[in-house]
């Protein structure tokens, strides 16, 4: 019987043993006060009318000229939208707003360190901030409509002020995530053929202040070794006329940008009228073999996307304060921390520092000094809070009116605590999945006319088509409870145009698996291809369970490590869980649970033993973990995620490669000590 079940199951099904959850519903409150409240939006946007449906959202945005053709499929699969149109990114997220809103806080920047004050950035500052450093890149850096530019930043207002100033001049911005280190930096260098470097000399980072500088020095090494030479480097100072790194600036390349800044004082530089389809950034994503992906982000298309999506899928309004907790590093960031939000007024929060930094109140002090009502952060971090600081939001006295959480998928256990305590039963939440490639959101309930469902992502957005794909292209039959290949049937304005430079592994990457005719310009032939499983519902909602490679095949058995996870979050004690696979002679695989635990539990046999009981009586027997290790702490990157593949290299007894850019390394070796014994 198992050996007929190997063979009938084909590679991408994963037989899914979790039960869907109850509807969760929007109170009449918000419902009322919603931007989109109208339930023929589904409609509106179905297929019979697509691509015509997205002229609702270009009409959200200042055209300086009009576009003629919506959706140009002649290049397939690299899409054009609103082809023949002229738009400025920058003039869009800034001078639109001056005429009734130049007094209303832009950014909302949060220093890490207690003592510094908090910055209340408006549009008119906001305005005058972009011009004059436009002013700088052009007349002093020289950079000019189509040239890149790489930005090396943290979280500092000075970062969205950067991104503006490139859009103005139509120069394609490629910020490298602040964390990453200067051999990070160098490879985006190289591939986006930057001459110009910005930076910045420190900033904070769990109460100590980091030297950035000094990365910028290993970056135009490597570049240069690699046949990229930087001309300038830019330097913020973190305190401007003081320095706060002790790396060197090196004469006639490093400028610190608030001297050069004096000779821009009022300048003002008209916005560049650009195409819509020419690219506004890159934003590099790792690749799991190869040189990172630098994904080409149209400005058209994508402010288009970003805007509609800030607007009703996380209700932002003007009146606003609406905070997002990643890092605008992230694909996240600059869609609804920068372009997003200020595209449509807001105000938007910056927080320069960790979330748990001095303790895990920081969030729910920061959201009840700025009276914060819209609130998105990552499940990442929603258990980091959970598991440190489980009552903390009850200190504090703010009310948010929603939530989102985006990243990857969220446990139905973390999802209530975070409904409950977080948002105070009250929160509307908003459980998004999209992508670095995919621009903005593709799956989450409509807040105000889709219920919520703990741990579902949703339907599909209104536009985005999901289908499910086994192995050979079959679609997979919803309702089925079983797992498969995820592809949107459709483009969308704000899906990435290429990979820089590299249209054909663009194509093999994300389009060719299930291509039906690659001489086709139709778009009905290129369904994309997301690399993430998913289940859907009968009810049309979609379940993420990870990436298509976090799969452990026991026994003949798919199962989503996500699901194993998931079943450990709903022991009480437990704060954290990750699953690797282990290989095994008999089954082929077999999981390996790590384990970290809520304040206040200690470690025991017992503990270990009741998680394991868990997982069984929750998925079944198969899905047993080899062992249940449980730590002080996870392996974890800068910006807070559990590293699995060195959790997977410890349990294969396998060399766990360079830990030094995690956030916690020293953890390593404790596990490594752990498991060895």
């Amino acid at each position: 019987m198992a050996e007929k079940e190997v063979v009938e199951t084909s590679e991408a099904e994963i037989a899914v043993h979790w039960q869907e959850e109850d509807y969760v519903y929007p109170s009449p409150e918000f419902i009322a006060q919603a931007w989109m409240t109208d339930k023929s939006i589904y409609d509106q946007f179905s297929l019979e009318n697509f691509p015509n449906c997205y002229k609702k959202y270009a009409d959200l945005l200042d055209w300086d000229e009009y576009w003629h053709t919506i959706l140009d499929t002649g290049d397939a699969p690299c899409w054009k939208w609103f082809v023949g149109g002229k738009l400025n990114a920058s003039y869009n997220c800034i001078d639109r707003h001056l005429a009734k809103n130049k007094n209303k806080t832009a950014i909302h920047f949060v220093p890490e360190p207690f003592e510094d004050k908090y910055e209340h950035i408006t549009y008119q500052e906001l305005y005058v901030r972009v011009n004059e450093f436009a002013a700088l890149l052009r007349d002093f850096a020289g950079l000019k409509a189509g040239d890149r530019v790489t930005l090396h930043m943290p979280m500092v207002p000075e970062l969205p002020i950067t991104m503006l100033a490139c859009a103005r001049l139509g120069v394609i911005h490629s910020q490298v995530f602040g964390g990453f280190s200067g051999t990070a930096c160098a490879d985006r260098i190289v591939d986006s053929q930057s001459r110009i470097l910005i930076t910045m000399d420190s900033y904070y980072r769990s109460g100590s202040l980091l030297d950035h500088k000094q990365n910028a020095d290993v970056a135009l090494k490597n570049a240069e070794k690699n046949g990229q030479k930087v001309d300038k480097v830019l330097v913020w100072q973190r305190y401007p006329g003081k320095a706060s790194s002790p790396t060197e600036m090196v004469s006639g390349r490093d400028y610190f940008v608030n001297e050069v800044l004096k000779d821009y004082y009022g300048k003002r530089v008209d916005p560049v009228s650009m195409p819509a389809e020419a690219p506004l950034f890159l934003m590099y994503t790792s690749g799991t073999t190869g040189k990172p992906k630098g994904c080409q982000h149209s400005i058209g298309g994508y402010l288009s996307y970003v805007t509609a999506t800030s607007k009703y899928v996380q209700d932002i309004h003007p009146e606003d304060v609406y905070w997002c907790m990643a890092d605008i590093g992230w694909i996240t960031g600059h869609s609804y921390i920068v372009y997003g939000p200020l595209s449509l007024g807001a105000s938007t929060v910056v927080y320069e520092g960790v979330p748990t930094f001095p303790d895990a109140g920081r969030p729910w002090k920061i959201a009840q000094d700025l009276d914060v009502n819209i609130f998105h952060t990552a499940p990442t971090a929603i258990r980091a809070l959970r598991k440190i600081g489980p009552d903390e939001p009850a200190k504090y006295t703010y009310n948010f009116k929603h939530m989102t959480t985006v990243g990857e998928p969220i446990e139905p256990e973390v999802w209530k605590w975070y409904h409950k305590v977080v948002g105070k039963g009250q929160a509307i939440i908003v459980d998004t999945w999209w992508q670095t490639e995919t621009g903005g959101f593709l799956c989450s309930t409509l807040p105000a006319i889709t219920p919520m469902k703990p741990g579902s992502a949703g339907p599909g957005l209104p536009g985005i088509h999901p289908i499910i794909y086994d192995e050979e292209g079959k679609e997979v039959k919803k309702g089925s409870s079983k797992a498969g290949n995820i592809c949107i049937q459709n483009p969308w304005p704000g899906a990435f145009q290429t990979i820089w430079g590299d249209r054909q592994r663009f194509v093999d990457t994300y389009y060719a698996r299930y291509c039906k005719d690659p001489n086709s310009k139709r778009w009905q032939d290129w369904p994309y291809l997301t690399g993430d499983a998913a289940v859907e519902a009968p009810d049309g909602y979609y379940r993420i369970l990870g990436r298509i490679d976090d799969v452990i095949n026991v026994s003949g058995h798919r199962l989503g490590t996500k699901e194993i996870e998931s079943a450990a979050l709903t022991v009480n004690e437990v704060a954290e869980a990750a699953v690797v696979p282990v290989a095994h002679e008999i089954k082929g695989i077999e999981p390996d649970l790590y384990i970290s635990l809520k304040p206040g539990f200690d470690a025991s046999a017992e503990l270990a033993q009741k998680i394991s009981n868990t997982i069984c009586d929750e998925i079944g027997k198969i899905a047993k973990p080899r062992t249940v290790w449980i730590v002080t702490d996870m392996p974890k990157t800068r910006s807070g995620k559990i590293m699995r593949r060195v959790l997977g290299a410890i349990s294969n007894k396998k060399d766990v490669g360079d830990v030094t850019t995690l956030a916690n390394p020293e953890i390593v070796t404790q596990i490594q000590e752990m498991v060895r014994n």
